[in-house]
């Protein structure tokens, strides 16, 4: 009989302590060890009991969420999924919680009972199931005692590389990225070192719902070189931008009557798995640019992006996935690669070099 996995739920809200557990240990693969009533309670019960796993509120008297995180990460590094409202502030919380080192969230409106309870649970539950495999994340923050999520030393070999450059391809006119679980993190490690000499636009898609894409934007714009934003309807595609899908919508793109390519933002398909959608963001992406265009896949559950990134390959396009070692969860990634649709498998550290390397064409 496999191990339980032991997680401790962290909470002021009896009623949201009693209905998390419910649903967790609702799965015979999940225990509840203990519940908290604020952070400082929770601190204490991490040391004592080791869970696996933490899930967070971050509104909480006596000590709040993000300070009991800083702490968490500091003292007993443990995987946490923060509990967040949907709100403007729920959202620049959530951020700044990814910096000091979550590696997720569900949100808290959608933890209460209602007639979604069977997807919320499911949802949860398979967060931490797929954040509990992936037994390098604990092993590194172990490692590091530290609230950055870093690569180790085995992962930094840049796999099927093809010369100094890594990508053979030439000409690159749009990047068409793609992530989810550990996304917010990650990408604070990668954009920044993204180089404006690149001379294309980019796309992204980050599993988010509305208001926290934003939020997310408004942080990596404040320390990037390229210019970061949430995408809006009609927006006229410019190089040297990343453009964020909102939460809650599909990104596409599309050339109005004088031919240039603008951004589309619509509810649908309404079929989807995942509003945003990387598939339908890069699909579309790949309609456009064809064989110019540059793939990124990189962590997060299940696999979004792998019929896009199919297209992308079928026209003659390139894709970079990011190795199991430095995922939070490899779930997109590890379907592109066992696709055999990656060009370049690398680390986390390594993507934006990689990136940078490659060559652009001169406009979009």
């Amino acid at each position: 009989m496999k191990p339980q996995i032991k997680v401790l739920v962290v909470d002021d809200s009896a009623f949201m302590r009693k209905s998390l557990s419910i649903m967790l240990e609702s799965d015979p693969d999940i225990q509840v060890i203990a519940t908290a009533r604020d952070g400082e309670e929770g601190c204490a019960l991490v040391k004592k009991l080791v869970p696996d796993i933490v899930t967070l509120d971050i509104e909480m008297p006596k000590m709040d969420g993000l300070t009991a995180l800083k702490k968490i990460m500091a003292e007993n590094p443990t995987p946490v999924i923060m509990i967040s409202s949907l709100t403007n502030e729920g959202a620049e919380a959530t951020i700044k919680a990814f910096e000091y080192g979550a590696v997720d969230f569900i949100p808290k409106e959608l933890s209460y009972i209602n007639i979604n309870i069977i997807k919320i649970k499911e949802e949860l539950t398979r967060k931490i199931k797929e954040i509990y495999k992936q037994n390098v994340l604990r092993n590194r923050l172990n490692r590091l005692q530290s609230i950055r999520l870093r690569t180790n030393t085995q992962a930094s070999t840049v796999q099927r590389p093809t010369g100094d450059n890594y990508l053979k391809q030439n000409n690159f006119r749009a990047i068409a990225m793609g992530i989810s679980t550990g996304g917010p993190l990650s990408l604070q490690k990668v954009l920044p070192k993204i180089s404006k000499d690149i001379n294309c636009p980019i796309f992204l898609v980050q599993h988010m719902p509305p208001k926290f894409t934003a939020s997310l934007a408004v942080r990596l714009n404040s320390i990037s070189e390229v210019e970061v934003k949430e995408a809006a309807d009609n927006d006229i595609v410019k190089n040297n931008v990343v453009y964020i899908a909102p939460g809650g919508f599909h990104m596409t793109l599309k050339k109005n009557s004088t031919g240039t390519i603008v951004i589309n933002i619509s509810s649908m398909p309404d079929t989807t798995l995942h509003r945003p959608s990387v598939d339908v963001m890069v699909e579309s992406v790949a309609g456009l640019y064809g064989k110019s265009t540059l793939g990124v896949i990189m962590t997060g559950m299940g696999k979004d992006g792998l019929e896009g990134i199919k297209k992308i390959k079928e026209l003659g396009g390139s894709c970079i996935a990011q190795d199991e070692a430095s995922c939070v969860v490899y779930g997109m990634p590890k379907a592109i690669v066992d696709a055999n649709l990656a060009d370049v498998i690398a680390p986390l550290e390594k993507i934006p070099d990689i990136i940078n390397k490659a060559n652009y064409g001169k406009n979009i």
